[in-house]
C-alpha cells in the first residue's frame, strides 16, 4: 500500500472480509479447462478440480480462483451453460470443505450469480464489467468481491500488436475509470480490487514496464488494491528461454517484485513456493523499514 486511503480489508460476498494489510494475499489458480495455456486438462473433472483446489489451499492459497473459460492469448469464448457445468461443482465442494476465499473468473453475470450462489465469495472479471451488461447489479447486489482487469481487445485479439504511449499511465486511469463505474453502480470502494492485466494485450516490454512502475500505477487508480497475476506468462519464457512448466523461477522473482512494489493479491500456480518466497523477502524488506 502507498497511502492513508488506500483500502485495507477487501470486503466479499458472505460476509467474508481479507486482510490486505499484514501482506500480499497469494490467489491460487484453478483452471477447469481442457485448453489453458499451462495446464489445460489437468483439472477437467470436478473429483480432480477438487483435490486440486484443496492442494492450493493447503499450500497457503488464501483464494482459489476457480475457471471454466480459458483466456489464453487466440483463446475463443465459452458458453455461460458450459462455464457453469465446469465450475459450480467445485465450487460447491470447496465452499464446504477448505477455509480459503473462492473467486469465479468470469465475464457472464450469469456464471458470477450462480458461483455465488455456490459459495464463491469474489468475482475475478477480465472485462472489468464491460463484457456483460448485467455484471456490475449483480456483483453489487451479492455484495461480492471483484477484480477489475485490463485487456486490449479480446482473448482471441489482444496479442494483435498491442501499442501504446506511455502504458503504466494509459491501464492506470483506465483501470481508475472502470473503478469509478463500479462505484456508481454500487460496488462499495471496499470491494474493489484493480488489475493491470499482465500478458493481457501487452508485449514483454509492456509488462516489465508495468511492473517496474507499479508504485506509479497504485498512484493513478488513487491507492486501490492491485492484483498482479505473472504466474507463468509468456514474458518469462521470453527472457529465460523457457517453456510454461519451466517458469517457476520466473514467476517468484515476478510475484516477490510485485509485491515489494505494493501488489496486494498475487494469482499464481504454486501458492507454496510463492508463500515461502514472500515470507523471506518480508522479513527482509522489514528489517531495512519496507513494508
Amino acid at each position: 500500500m502507498t497511502d492513508g486511503i488506500s483500502t485495507r480489508v477487501w470486503k466479499c460476498a458472505h460476509g467474508r472480509e481479507l486482510d490486505l494489510a499484514a501482506r500480499p494475499l497469494v490467489m491460487g489458480i484453478l483452471n477447469v479447462t481442457p485448453d489453458s495455456f499451462s495446464d489445460g486438462g489437468l483439472y477437467h473433472d470436478a473429483e480432480s478440480a477438487v483435490r486440486h483446489g484443496l492442494l492450493l489451499a493447503r499450500a497457503g492459497a488464501d483464494i482459489i480462483d476457480v475457471g471454466g473459460e480459458s483466456t489464453r492469448p487466440g483463446s475463443q469464448a465459452v458458453e455461460p451453460d458450459e462455464q457453469a457445468r465446469r465450475t459450480l461443482p467445485v465450487i460447491e465442494q470447496l465452499a464446504r470443505q477448505c477455509e480459503a476465499a473462492i473467486s469465479i473468473d468470469t465475464r457472464s453475470a450469469d456464471v458470477a450469480r450462480q458461483a455465488l450462489d455456490a459459495g464463491a465469495h469474489i468475482v475475478n472479471d477480465i472485462s472489468a464489467l464491460t463484457g456483460d451488461a448485467k455484471m456490475a447489479a449483480t456483483v453489487a447486489r451479492r455484495s461480492a468481491g471483484v477484480v477489475l482487469m485490463h485487456m486490449r481487445g479480446t482473448p482471441a485479439d489482444m496479442q494483435d500488436d498491442p501499442r501504446y504511449d506511455d502504458v503504466t499511465t494509459e491501464i492506470g486511469d483506465y483501470l481508475a475509470a472502470r473503478a469509478e463505474a463500479a462505484f456508481a453502480a454500487g460496488i462499495p470502494r471496499g470491494a474493489v480490487v484493480v488489475d493491470p492485466g499482465i500478458g493481457f494485450g501487452k508485449t514483454t516490454e509492456h509488462n516489465l514496464l508495468l511492473l517496474a512502475n507499479l508504485p506509479r500505477l497504485i498512484a493513478r487508480t488513487g491507492g486501490l488494491p492491485v492484483l498482479i497475476g505473472p504466474s507463468r506468462k509468456r514474458f518469462i519464457g521470453d527472457l529465460l528461454n523457457v517453456p510454461a512448466n519451466e517458469r517457476l523461477a520466473g514467476s517468484l522473482a515476478s510475484a516477490v517484485c510485485a509485491a515489494l512494489a505494493g501488489a496486494s493479491v498475487l494469482r499464481m500456480h504454486d501458492p507454496g513456493p510463492v508463500r515461502q518466497a514472500l515470507e523471506v523477502a518480508w522479513q527482509i524488506s522489514r528489517r531495512r523499514g519496507g513494508p
